[in-house]
């Protein structure tokens, strides 16, 4: 055999002989060999797929000799590195033609060919008509820009620290001429993923129960409200920095009674929960944004000095940055709670401000496990009846947090003014970052908090027990 043979050729040989009227004497596929021995050669040489004895043994009884009736085999492009011959390759088909569709028939189709939902030929027919006619290319323009408003944005499902890096790749190349002082950055943070969470809700969500838990007493606590109603809770604590800043208060004449229960968290939410301007359903979300807007904005331009500017917080006072922090705390558990609600995920802070959220938390502790002493919650040690001296080392519990936002933070146990002494250490306490947090929260008890916890096992309970008193609502 002299090599491979185009497709066209072979075929046309292979069926020669029967066009022609002449038969072989050889059945399809089979040949008589010529020679002597009848030895069979290797395919190529006039062997299994070809003529025997080559293109000369090939020539007929007839002088003329027909050609092979079964197509010559293609030659490898593995085999022989070259490229096969003949018809080009299958992904160079022809384009295909058009249809010749009716004005309308073309028409119908523009909803399909703007979902991609055309064949190939009706592609190219309606392509080719909007090239002609105006009109239906203005409305498979609009049927296009259509199909995209299909697709609504799903930035819950990103990275949670995907806007803080963006922020900071941003901000690295062109700085704001008015920054986010540092200490508010987490609250910042905060409200931005509870209002992308809440961007999509309908009525029905807005209506779905949700259940606040915290330890008063060293009892656990709970109230019933909705989503709605979590969001409300949020808009009026905020309204406490909002005051200390100057801005309008949301609850206005509703707060009711002055004094510290009044003018606390708790008290605030119950009299805006019960004000008769409460805004309907997800009209709350509306006011909450634009108060933390505005917080954020007010703070950016005060600049750094107002951190220190004192907030009342009922019975007791928090600098502006401490406040700040305390609202992007509240601000992340109770938005897992209204996730939780709609059965939706929801990811802790970025390690950073998660971090900070801990260290005030322990920086509290001692302030709290003095007031549940006042409170007759929990007794001095036995062998230190009376607080020490302010600056003094006393018994102090070491707070270990795991994670990437974690640390260690020496607890004086025995006065808010003490000292934390590692000589004076005489209990040990693990968490992970997020387990402690949701303990602050309320969320989880103290008793399992405890467990496996070594050391003085009075000094682990009170401390427990105070981190869970330190969101109350």
């Amino acid at each position: 055999m002299n090599g491979p043979q185009p497709f066209e050729e072979a075929h046309e040989n292979a069926h020669g002989a029967a066009d022609d009227g002449r038969r072989d004497e050889d059945g399809p596929g089979e040949h008589r060999e010529s020679g002597t021995g009848g030895h069979r050669g290797p395919a190529g040489s006039g062997g299994r797929f070809g003529p025997p004895g080559g293109a000369a043994a090939g020539a007929g009884r007839s002088g003329a000799g027909p050609a092979p009736r079964i197509p010559a085999p293609r030659t490898s492009v593995e085999d022989g590195g070259l490229p096969p011959s003949g018809r080009a390759d299958l992904g160079d088909l022809a384009p295909v033609p058009p249809l010749d569709l009716s004005h309308d028939v073309l028409k119908s189709l523009l909803g399909a060919w703007a979902l991609a939902a055309c064949s190939a030929a009706e592609t190219a027919a309606v392509e080719e008509h909007l090239g002609a006619c105006g009109a239906c290319a203005d409305e498979a323009r609009r049927l296009r820009e259509a199909v995209g408003l299909l697709h609504q944005p799903e930035s819950l499902d990103l990275d949670p620290g995907l806007r803080t890096r963006v922020l900071e790749s941003c901000l690295r190349r062109r700085p704001p001429r008015i920054p986010v002082p540092d200490w508010a950055a987490p609250y910042d943070a905060e409200t931005a993923r509870l209002d992308a969470l809440l961007q999509d809700f309908e009525d029905a969500e807005w209506r779905a129960p949700v259940e606040l838990r915290w330890f008063e007493n060293d009892v656990p606590a709970g109230r019933r409200t909705t989503v709605a109603g979590v969001i409300a809770h949020l808009l009026a604590v905020d309204g406490l920095i909002a005051a200390a800043l100057g801005l309008a208060d949301p609850l206005g004449r509703a707060a009711g009674p002055t004094g510290a229960e009044a003018a606390g968290p708790s008290g605030r939410t119950e009299a805006y929960w019960r004000s008769a301007h409460l805004p309907p359903a997800h009209a709350v979300r509306g006011a909450w944004r634009e108060q933390s807007h505005a917080l954020v904005r007010t703070v950016s331009f005060t600049g750094g000095p107002a951190g220190k500017l004192p907030v009342p917080y009922g019975g007791f006072t928090l600098p502006l940055h401490d406040a700040m922090l305390d609202r992007a705390f509240e601000c992340w558990v109770h938005a897992e709670d209204i996730a939780k609600a709609v059965d939706y995920p929801y990811a802790p802070p970025t390690p950073r401000h998660l971090h900070r959220m801990i260290d005030l938390a322990a920086r509290v502790l001692p302030t709290v496990l003095a007031e549940r002493r006042r409170a007759g919650l929990s007794e001095p040690a036995r062998h230190t009846p009376h607080l020490v001296p302010a600056g003094a080392p006393g018994r102090s519990l070491r707070l270990e947090i795991e994670g990437d936002a974690g640390g260690e933070w020496l607890i004086p146990l025995d006065s808010p003014a003490a000292r934390g002494s590692a000589e004076l250490e005489v209990a040990r306490v693990v968490l992970d970052g997020v387990e402690f947090c949701k303990l602050a929260a309320g969320h989880v008890s103290p008793e399992d908090a405890a467990a496996g916890q070594t050391g003085d096992r009075r000094a682990i309970r009170d401390v427990l027990y105070a981190a869970a008193s330190l969101s109350r609502m």
